[in-house]
């Protein structure tokens, strides 16, 4: 497993507590996810959690499960 992204894991929280009060809940801070961190933060925090790295808060994690939800799967060819 790699070194914590401890910046984007508590951003990611922060983002999650604010949608979690929100009626989009998780899939609303997925989507501020997809529109305002760009692809590399994205590619990390979703490649940590997939790792089994921790201290993501539920709503956090489902928002990056989401994330890795739709991101395009590779072919076994590509």
């Amino acid at each position: 497993m790699t070194d914590p992204p401890e910046n984007l894991i508590r951003r990611a929280n922060q983002i999650a507590r604010f949608f979690a009060t929100q009626p989009e809940g998780a899939a609303g801070a997925a989507q501020h996810l997809r529109a305002f961190w760009d692809p590399s933060m994205r590619a990390a925090i979703t490649a940590w959690r997939a790792a089994g790295g921790g201290g993501l808060e539920p709503v956090a994690a489902a928002a990056v499960d989401l994330l890795d939800e739709a991101a395009p799967q590779r072919s076994a060819t590509s």
